[in-house]
């Protein structure tokens, strides 16, 4: 029997090269081999606070950017979260067998609350819906960035938690971290992880960025004062994320990158590795114009929505039922 991944994006800003490598990438190939189940995860966006206009805007334009990128509607399952109710019913179920002593000791919590004088709740109950969303769908792998490694150990040990209190019916998921590329870094701050989030726009490369922002950013990458094109981690981390970059995108392992640019500058190296870039977003940029504003990706949406309801309620009358939730009919 085919296994069952799950995985979830945010919409609060436009995918980076990052994500992609990190992520979508690796979705691609995964769609071939496992039951996908693909969400944007817009209720967790709210956590913090959003323009609607906008959230709508980078809902849609997320869900295009899946597409274009490789995810195939027809072998892996898209939507959105808000749409399959069952994510914030299951969800306040979990909070229900929630601690809040458990729930305090994410590092993501303590970071995002850190200096602040009030927060939403919902930054603290984050982990409960997200420990939902996976088990809706019988999960059995989720691919996630290391950052999110305690989130899926609660999610084990709360899905553990509702198998010994109540009726065995949830699965416990593993968790998948890619060994390759799941870490791009800042193109400013190369010991810091890529984000679309970032204040400084030249730390991040956006999939929708045109070849001229693409060649400028890269070129004013943080690098180091040795000028030799090699992978150190510890001591070159700036010059070892573009050589990362590259290896990715490039289809070349890193030693025969660094035997290409033996003797050459970083300059040479920048602008062959802005084209490498370019000549992987271009096809993708394409398909996400055709997709944005047309009614198939609505099609798509809508379907992915209806296959996702009916896997998930499934799940959550099994989870209501052990927990006594609802009447029993005569």
């Amino acid at each position: 029997m085919m296994k069952t991944i799950f995985s979830g994006i945010q919409p609060s800003g436009t995918i980076t090269l990052g994500n992609y490598i990190g992520a979508l990438k690796q979705f691609v190939e995964l769609q071939n081999e496992y039951n996908c189940f693909f969400c944007i995860v817009d209720q967790h966006a709210i956590t913090v606070p959003q323009d609607p206009a906008t959230l709508r805007k980078n809902i849609r334009s997320l869900a295009a950017l899946y597409i274009a990128v490789g995810i195939d509607p027809n072998k892996a399952t898209l939507f959105i979260q808000s749409e399959v109710p069952a994510h914030v019913q299951a969800g306040w179920m979990m909070q229900c067998i929630s601690y809040i002593g458990e729930l305090e000791r994410m590092t993501q919590f303590k970071d995002k609350s850190a200096g602040k004088e009030a927060v939403s709740a919902s930054l603290l109950t984050y982990p409960p819906l997200m420990t939902a969303d996976i088990l809706l769908y019988n999960t059995d792998l989720v691919p996630v960035g290391e950052d999110q490694k305690q989130h899926m150990e609660l999610t084990r040990d709360l899905a553990e938690r509702f198998n010994k209190k109540y009726n065995d019916i949830l699965t416990i998921p593993e968790i998948s971290i890619p060994k390759v590329g799941a870490r791009i870094m800042s193109l400013q701050e190369p010991t810091k992880k890529m984000s679309k989030s970032d204040p400084n726009q030249k730390g991040f490369i956006s999939l929708l960025d045109d070849p001229k922002q693409i060649e400028k950013k890269i070129k004013s990458a943080v690098t180091d004062s040795e000028g030799i094109v090699k992978y150190d981690k510890e001591n070159k981390p700036g010059i070892s994320n573009l050589l990362s970059i590259y290896s990715i995108l490039g289809g070349k392992t890193i030693q025969e990158i660094e035997e290409m640019y033996k003797g050459k500058g970083y300059g040479e190296f920048k602008a062959d590795l802005a084209d490498v870039v370019t000549n992987v977003i271009k096809p993708i940029q394409e398909k996400y114009f055709n997709l944005i504003e047309s009614s198939e990706l609505d099609d798509i949406l809508d379907q992915g929505a209806e296959k996702a309801n009916l896997v998930a309620i499934k799940t959550l009358k099994k989870m209501e039922k052990a927990m006594g939730l609802g009447r029993k009919r005569k």
